[in-house]
């Protein structure tokens, strides 16, 4: 009998019931994303009267919020807090720095060609359980930072690790979700490299 090699099967495509999953999870993300910065806008800011441009530097460099926030409120007392931002760069802060329309370019092409490509492979069913999770946290992380890009000019941040713990950026919902998201990745390539490499066969 001749020889044959074991290999791995194309995963078939995702069926309706994980796509439909997959858009409820994604909806219900992004709503308490949005919905947290909503909240922090009303409760943890004020308005700023003498606010200047939208993330643009004064001739100091520095850039006036434009809305003022309230003192800190206790989340977890000594160890979170809620306290608002507004972060004109990525997730963490990240490219805050940058040029308005370095900021508009990085951020438009990596959340569109995000969402584009995590949808794709997920439709044809690429990866496993923890890539399926982590699409819509993903994705709802990038719609939500960019939909404040697209309203405010900014993304809204309002939670902080207590400084006396350590300094940490201010973040969101949305960070913790796209964190979370990439971790899941990682994990379940972690995962494939233990898996045995399957061996030939003959019979």
């Amino acid at each position: 009998m001749a020889a044959a090699m074991a290999t791995l099967e194309e995963r078939p495509r995702r069926d309706a019931r994980a796509l439909l999953i997959m858009i409820v999870s994604l909806v219900l993300y992004t709503a308490a994303d949005l919905g947290t910065k909503e909240w922090a806008l009303d409760n943890l800011s004020r308005t700023n009267a003498a606010a200047g441009p939208v993330c643009e530097p004064d001739a100091q460099g520095l850039r006036s919020f434009q809305r003022l926030p309230t003192p800190p409120k206790p989340f977890i007392e000594g160890v979170l807090r809620l306290n608002y931002a507004e972060n004109c760069g990525a997730a963490f802060s990240m490219l805050r720095s940058a040029p308005g329309w370095a900021r508009a370019l990085v951020f438009g092409v990596a959340s569109i060609g995000a969402a584009i490509v995590l949808s794709v492979m997920f439709v044809r069913g690429s990866g496993g359980r923890l890539f399926a999770i982590a699409v819509p946290l993903i994705l709802s992380g990038a719609i939500g930072n960019l939909a404040d890009r697209i309203r405010h000019g900014f993304v809204v941040d309002f939670l902080q690790v207590d400084p006396q713990l350590f300094n940490y950026p201010v973040f969101n919902v949305a960070d913790i979700w796209i964190a979370v998201g990439v971790g899941l990745l990682l994990l379940e390539g972690g995962d494939k490299k233990k898996k045995p490499v399957e061996q030939p066969v003959t019979a």
